[in-house]
């Protein structure tokens, strides 16, 4: 891909939600790529601060370009970026800059040749292939990235960490494929790694836990249609053991979609009130406002429901 065109398309995720602003001074001009600017990005995306990261964006693509190839280090942390890149176009909507993102980051990964930005890549591109038809795909890939973090005998647990979540991404893409053996099997492999690593000797500040497995099953059972089980995890799950504003968001909106398809929208408008509680701008995403607009027209007359609705509308950038 030309650089303009990752370039553009890098300007253009958001704009849709958010007008642009100054950029942040932590990440203006300066043409490097630290790893104190891509941990600093990797924070607001966990904490839902999407228009504060589509703002420094551009800055952190523009020298991604040059880290690539400047050696392993640094192609680690361009492979960070375009990881990070392809999540934002995910909670946008847009597929096709999400996979040209997770494609940039891939080929990074590759040049770093650390297997755990490879798996990272990995998760990035699995998204945008199962939502375009190519669940196949985006299994081998995860299927391979697993494979490969587990292949020494005695994984950090940095590694275990990288590879029960990579086993999560793998459960939910086999979910949405309407595959339920794979999706059983990978997500009992993640919660084995999650027990695993509960008990290291020095487990990280990661993602992996009994709780993140938990509702990784809530969004797996309700894609394969059991949504008594679904609802099940999503009663005995804790949001507050959850990391990151994000995830407790994406808790809540699972569980919405879940009890929408139960056919309880009052409880479903509850969820959509923690979401936007967690993480205002997550309650603003396109797939997050359909679940607003499906439980307003179940129910119209729930109360707060249409300010809910007006609030929480996309916001259109000035002209």
């Amino acid at each position: 891909m030309k650089r303009r065109t990752v370039l553009g398309a890098g300007l253009g995720v958001g704009a849709a939600l958010w007008a642009g602003g100054t950029m942040p001074a932590w990440s203006a001009g300066r043409g490097q790529l630290r790893a104190g600017d891509l941990a600093a990005a990797r924070h607001l995306f966990t904490a839902g601060e999407y228009s504060r990261l589509h703002q420094v964006l551009p800055a952190l693509l523009a020298a991604a370009h040059e880290a690539g190839a400047a050696g392993p280090v640094k192609a680690g942390r361009a492979a960070g970026v375009w990881v990070l890149s392809s999540q934002l176009a995910v909670k946008q909507g847009a597929m096709e800059a999400a996979g040209d993102f997770a494609g940039q980051a891939s080929a990074a990964a590759r040049s770093s040749g650390d297997p755990m930005l490879l798996a990272a890549a990995a998760r990035a591109a699995a998204t945008p292939l199962r939502r375009t038809g190519r669940a196949d795909q985006a299994l081998h890939l995860l299927r391979q990235a697993h494979d490969h973090l587990t292949a020494g005998p005695r994984p950090s647990a940095a590694t275990l960490d990288a590879a029960g979540m990579v086993a999560l991404t793998a459960a939910y893409t086999a979910a949405q494929a309407h595959l339920p053996s794979p999706a059983d099997e990978f997500v009992a492999l993640a919660e084995q790694t999650a027990v695993c690593l509960a008990h290291h000797n020095s487990p990280p500040r990661g993602e992996l836990s009994a709780q993140q497995c938990a509702l990784y099953r809530i969004g797996m059972h309700r894609e394969l249609g059991d949504i008594d089980r679904a609802l099940a995890y999503a009663a005995a799950l804790d949001p507050a053991a959850l990391p990151t504003p994000e995830r407790r968001a994406r808790a809540a909106t699972d569980t919405a979609r879940a009890l929408l398809a139960a056919d309880d929208a009052p409880a479903a408008f509850t969820q959509l009130q923690l979401v936007e509680e967690a993480a205002p701008q997550e309650v603003r995403r396109p797939s997050v406002r359909a679940v607003t607009e499906a439980v307003a027209a179940l129910r119209p007359d729930l109360p707060g429901i249409a300010a809910f609705t007006r609030r929480t509308a996309a916001s259109r950038p000035s002209t």
